[in-house]
């Protein structure tokens, strides 16, 4: 019998996730995974940009957005949700609409696969995570970047999934009720979707704003994925740059290419205080 087969699946939905999706698989690369890595993108990314993940030995599968209804794509529009459910805590850049992140349920279609998981292009694989194959679905960790008290609400940056067409019917019918709201969309969708989701430790999905917000819990041995939340590290204006520059520093090493450090004997932020 041969064996089941895997994926690291991501989303690109403009050129600047198609950045974001180069240093991902080339940190992914880095952990000498036998998995697929598996790029879904929509028309909104130019091909020139993608030709990087080529080189990486990315399989890039071109989705479309979800067939929605035109009331729930009014709802869920950048001007209305943002409207409804402001950012307050961060900034979500420019390029982000909120629509795309619905495309990431397309991953329940890609049934060749045995166990998927899924990571936010905006983050980065420190450390060898194919154990997480073996985890069940829906696993994911919560969306920890404040305080404790956000343990109860999970992440949709990472997590594990098992293709399924029947699943992603079943979350269409869901997912386009009258009148429906998703705060966060795919994120509160998923957690509502799987209320009995399993919980990942905090190191396979680490925010990037525990570095200044909460210094204690961070710990650079332990961080497997660190997921680059509200301001990305590639943007030119980025409010929180010196707060975050190690972060930042490390991020464009991973997509220029450059001599990396080893992760585990950076500095953590409550030791260089």
């Amino acid at each position: 019998m041969s064996e089941p087969r895997h994926a690291y699946v991501t989303l690109v939905t403009n050129d600047d996730y198609a950045m974001g999706a180069k240093a991902l698989a080339a940190s992914l690369r880095r952990t000498a995974t036998p998995a697929d890595i598996v790029i879904l993108h929509t028309a909104g990314a130019d091909q020139a940009n993608l030709g990087p993940l080529l080189q990486l030995d990315c399989r890039l599968v071109p989705v479309e957005h979800l067939p929605l209804s035109a009331a729930f794509n009014e709802r869920h529009a950048r001007s209305n949700l943002h409207t409804a459910a402001p950012f307050t805590k961060g900034r979500k850049p420019a390029f982000h609409s909120p629509l795309d992140n619905f495309c990431k349920l397309r991953l329940w279609q890609l049934t060749e696969y045995a166990s998927c998981v899924f990571i936010d292009a905006d983050a980065l694989v420190l450390r060898n995570i194919d154990k997480l194959f073996r985890y069940p679905e829906f696993s994911a960790a919560p969306n920890v970047y404040e305080s404790l008290a956000d343990f109860h609400r999970l992440n949709s940056g990472v997590f594990v999934a098992q293709p399924s067409e029947e699943t992603f019917q079943r979350m269409l019918e869901r997912l386009d009720q009258p009148g429906v709201f998703w705060k966060r969309t795919d994120q509160t969708f998923l957690q509502e979707f799987f209320p009995d989701w399993h919980g990942l430790p905090v190191y396979f999905n680490m925010l990037q704003y525990v570095w200044f917000t909460m210094p204690r819990l961070w710990d650079w041995q332990s961080i497997s994925v660190l997921h680059y939340q509200y301001e990305k590290p590639w943007e030119t204006n980025h409010p929180k740059a010196d707060k975050l520059r190690p972060l930042i520093d490390l991020w464009h090493a991973f997509y220029a290419g450059d001599d990396l450090p080893d992760p585990s004997t950076m500095t953590n932020p409550d030791e260089a205080a």
